[in-house]
Order: structure tokens, then C-alpha cells, then sequence
């Protein structure tokens, strides 16, 4: 029997024949989206649901869902999608995350072209019947420097057309190599300075806990005089309030935004500025955005549903169904190793490289090595999954490198992330004993047995008395529990590692007061 797509969402006509064409049998109702109850009625007869922002998929429908096997997203955001929820029930979450990049960074230098000439203003003026001449006085964008956060896909699109207006172009990224930027044409720098220089600042950057508020009240000080702010990318990288208050003041010159921190915006502090231009998340709205990504979300499916293949899923890697079983423990291992180095990793990236040794070795360790790429990347681009991980290393410059030996050494099974930056080379290791839970067992060369819990401190101290009883009067002072407590030393009285495991979260003054306790030398809270 042919698999059966519903499309609840408005999608391109082209998308619907591709289905058929494939012979996957289409359902299109493109209102049903908005009808929740409906939606959750009638889900259970489809093995495919092809959406696009206005189909909110929640547990409530998901939990009706009884064939379905893909949600396809046609786009990048996955925001309406509860992805643990699906994943519980593994279905597979796809979406389309380069079909929207050339529209969003044509959005931002059209944005940044406006706002230097006052076009909405002007155009508002004259068609009011007046003739402000002398009202509207622009800048040049020729010889001005501007400053990219964030020089991944969009980002980098938005540098080659800024060259193309003979900008200068600055870029703040931590996974920027400095051989993909002098392949792109771009000045690497620090944000601090890429701050104090910019006469134009322009976002591309995923919202994540890093990246939140990025552009906060104490960096808008640090900017140029007269700068003038963009941002396409997502709403809550640009504290609002702060900068209207810059704004008032005369220190930015203008901004333009296309996202907010809450939409639909009704209201927002730069609502109302004569220097602000906004619109309504605009970034993707081109015809050749739309198009593209249903025509990639219909393929995708389609590939999915008739032969297994996965591509561009959020929540799983490319492998078949058959290899599931035996790899996921090892998928969850190598993802968790990953994220381990990616939360501790400071200072320009070098080079990342994962190996294998004895039977992991000759799994399909590809999709591990996305696994652990995806894991390292994370914690600061939260959209990276484990397909897109490779593309999203390979277009930062980052070389990821594979080692496998098939020699079992101490452990049936070994993985081993080791991350290079700057002067710095940091390992970690892990293994999956039967009960199939991922484990730490080597950091830095020194031993351990630890598993990974959801909140974590890595502590790196030295081995002198009273480290272990000052540390947990400290977490009981605080009220807060210890649920694991895990130390490795290099030799008595050298170098040691803790790894613990606590119950919620680790409050700063509480953090702050575990880096002021006697030996040790740097604490840092992990989150898996």
C-alpha cells in the first residue's frame, strides 16, 4: 500500500506533484493547520504530515498519531514541532534548513540599505505631500565597515554581497577557522572589537543561552558612535529595551529588524523610533524561498517513506532502521562526548577528531562522528542537528577527523573526542558497558567511571585534602543535592578531575563560590 502524506500547511502545487510522482499518496488541506482539533481527529490515518509554521504539532496530536512515521517542516524552524514528544514516539522530524539563506541575507543588506538612506521615512514624507529634502541625510555604505555575528550559511552570504558593495567586513564567530575566512574575504575578529569598529552591525547567529542577548546594554556601550543595528535572524539577540535606550540618546544611529522577542510583535520598545525600520519576519517571504523548500521537503519525504533514507532530520542521524538498535547507544555516547568538549572548548578551534577502537570501530561511525560533531556544536548553534553537524563544521572551516582502530585495548568498545584550539588539545573518552548507558572513562588522561546526568560541574583541581569536604559543604550550604560524585587524579598530590552530578541548577554566586575554594583551578557547569 502506497504511504499517505497529509499537508495541513499552504504548500506549493509543484511539492503536492512531487508526492504523487513518487507515488506517495497526498492529502492536501492547506487551512487544516489552524484547526487543532480537527487535525488531532483524523492524524492517525497518515504515515507522512508536511507543515509549515502556521500547523502547530503538539502532544495532544502526536499522541493520536498511530502510522505516523515523518513530520517534514518546509523551512528551518522547528519551534511548532514538540520534538521530545515525537521522538518518544519515533517519528522522524525533518526540516529544510538552506532553502530560506539567500532570501534572509538579501533581506538583511536590503534592510541595512534603507536604514542608511532613511528610505521608509522619505517614501512616508513624500507621499504625505511634502518635499523634506534637506530632512533625509544619508551615509554611504562604500568604505564602511561592517560587522557580521555569525558567519554560517546566511552569514556568509551576507558577507560576499557586502564585498560586492566594497563594505569592509568583520566577523565575529567562534567556529570561524581563519582559513574560511580568508577563503571568504572576511576579517576574523573578537565581538569586543568588532563592536568598537562596525559602522554597521548585522546578526546571524541562532538564539541560544550563549547568544541570548548578545547585544545587551554593556555592549551597545561598546559600540561606534552612529553604528546602526540589523537583525534578520532570531528575536532576543538584541536586548530591546536597551538599545531604544541608545537609540534616545543619540549613541545608534538606526536599526532595522525583521524578528523580535515575542511575535507577533503588537507592541515593542522601538515601535514608534523615526530611526528604527521594522518588519514582520520578512526574512524567508520570497516565492523562490517558498518553492524551494517545499519542493525539499516533498523529496525528502518522499525518500523517506519509500526507502528509508534520512535526510536533514532534527531528531535523528542517517542511518537505516536495521543499524538503529546496535548504534544508538553509541550515537548517544558520541553526542554526549561531543557536547562534554563543546561546553568546555574556549579559544579559536583548530580541529576536531573523533576515534574509534575495537567493535565501534567497524559500526557506521559516520553517523557517530555527526553525532559528536552535532553534540559539540550545540551549546552554541542549537539549530545543528546530527545531518546538518558536517555541513554547518565544514562551511565554519572547522576539519573534523575520523580515526578508527579495530584493536580492542582496556574496553570492548572506545570513543575518544580530542578538540584542538589555540595551544591547547583537550580529550575526553567513553564506552557503553551491557546496560547499554553511556559512561566517561578517561578525561584528559585520567581515569574515571562516571555517567553523564542532566545537570553536571567539572571541576579541575589539585589532590590535596579537604578539596572533596570543602566542596560538599559548600553545595549544602546552598541547599543544593549531590547526586553522583566522580574524581580521577593523574598522581598523588598532581593534577585531579571531579565530575558530579547535582539536582537542578547551579546557581552563579554558588558557582563563584566553588572557584574560590583552596585548589581548585576552574569549575564549569554541564548541562546534557
Amino acid at each position: 500500500m502506497a504511504p499517505k502524506v497529509l499537508i495541513s500547511d499552504a504548500l506549493s502545487p509543484a511539492a503536492v506533484q512531487i508526492f504523487k510522482d513518487r507515488g506517495v499518496e497526498v492529502d492536501f488541506q492547506p487551512n487544516l493547520g489552524k484547526d487543532k482539533d480537527k487535525l488531532a481527529e483524523i492524524i492517525g490515518h497518515y504515515d507522512g504530515l508536511a507543515i509549515r509554521s502556521a500547523t502547530k504539532v503538539t502532544p495532544k496530536i502526536l499522541q493520536n498519531a498511530k502510522k505516523l512515521k515523518v513530520i517534514g517542516r518546509a523551512g528551518i524552524g522547528v519551534d511548532n514541532v514538540d520534538i521530545p514528544a515525537a521522538t518518544a514516539k519515533g517519528i522522524i522530524v525533518m526540516n529544510t534548513p538552506f532553502g530560506n539563506s539567500i532570501t534572509t541575507a538579501e533581506h538583511a543588506i536590503t534592510l541595512m540599505l534603507a536604514l542608511a538612506r532613511e528610505i521608509p521615512a522619505a517614501d512616508q514624507s513624500t507621499q504625505a505631500g511634502k518635499w523634506e529634502k534637506n530632512r533625509f541625510m544619508g551615509v554611504e555604505i562604500t568604505g564602511k565597515t561592517l560587522g557580521v555575528i555569525g558567519a554560517g550559511n546566511i552569514g556568509s552570504i551576507v558577507i560576499d554581497r557586502a564585498l560586492g558593495l566594497r563594505m569592509r567586513v568583520i566577523a565575529y564567530d567562534p567556529f570561524l577557522s581563519p582559513e574560511r575566512a580568508v577563503e571568504l574575504g572576511v576579517e576574523k575578529v573578537e565581538l569586543e572589537e568588532l563592536l568598537k569598529r562596525a559602522d554597521f552591525i548585522t546578526l546571524h547567529t541562532p538564539l541560544t543561552e550563549k547568544t541570548k542577548n548578545i547585544l545587551d546594554a554593556k555592549a551597545l556601550a561598546m559600540t561606534k558612535k552612529g553604528v546602526r543595528i540589523i537583525n534578520c535572524a532570531r528575536g532576543g539577540l538584541v536586548d530591546e529595551a536597551a538599545l531604544r535606550a541608545t537609540l534616545d540618546s543619540g549613541h545608534v544611529a538606526g536599526a532595522a529588524f525583521d524578528v523580535f522577542s515575542t511575535e507577533p510583535a503588537n507592541e515593542n520598545p522601538l515601535f514608534g523610533q523615526p530611526n528604527v525600520i521594522c518588519t514582520p519576519h520578512l526574512g524567508a517571504a520570497t516565492s523562490e524561498a517558498q518553492e524551494n523548500v517545499a519542493l525539499q521537503v516533498a523529496d525528502q519525504m518522499s525518500d523517506y517513506l519509500l526507502r528509508g533514507a534520512i535526510s536533514n532530520a532534527v531528531n535523528f542521524p542517517s542511518i537505516t532502521a536495521e543499524e538503529a538498535p546496535r548504534l544508538k547507544p553509541f550515537i548517544e555516547l558520541a553526542e554526549k562526548l561531543g557536547s562534554f568538549a563543546g561546553q568546555l572548548t574556549e579559544g579559536d578551534l583548530k580541529k576536531i577528531q573523533i576515534s574509534y577502537e575495537g567493535h565501534v570501530a567497524q559500526m557506521k561511525t559516520k553517523a557517530l562522528t555527526s553525532a559528536a560533531v552535532a553534540g559539540f556544536l550545540r551549546p552554541m548553534l542549537q539549530d545543528v542537528n546530527v545531518v546538518s553537524a558536517p555541513i554547518v563544521a565544514k562551511e565554519r572551516g572547522i576539519i573534523v577527523e575520523e580515526v578508527t582502530r579495530e584493536a580492542a585495548g582496556d574496553y570492548e568498545s572506545l570513543i575518544t573526542v580530542t578538540v584542538f584550539t589555540d595551544g591547547v588539545t583537550r580529550n575526553v573518552s567513553g564506552t557503553v558497558f551491557a546496560d547499554a548507558r553511556p559512561r566517561i572513562v578517561n578525561i584528559k588522561g585520567i581515569r574515571m567511571d562516571a555517567e553523564f546526568g542532566h545537570s553536571m560541574i567539572y571541576i579541575t583541581n589539585l589532590d590535596k585534602p579537604g578539596f572533596i569536604g570543602k566542596f560538599s559543604g559548600t553545595m549544602g550550604d546552598a541547599g543544593i543535592n549531590i547526586a553522583t560524585f566522580h574524581v580521577g587524579r593523574e598522581a598523588p598530590g598532581g593534577n585531579a578531575v571531579a565530575l558530579i552530578e547535582i539536582d537542578g541548577e547551579m546557581p552563579p554566586k554558588v558557582l563563584e563560590a566553588v572557584r574560590a575554594l583552596p585548589q581548585v583551578q576552574s569549575a564549569k557547569p554541564l548541562k546534557f
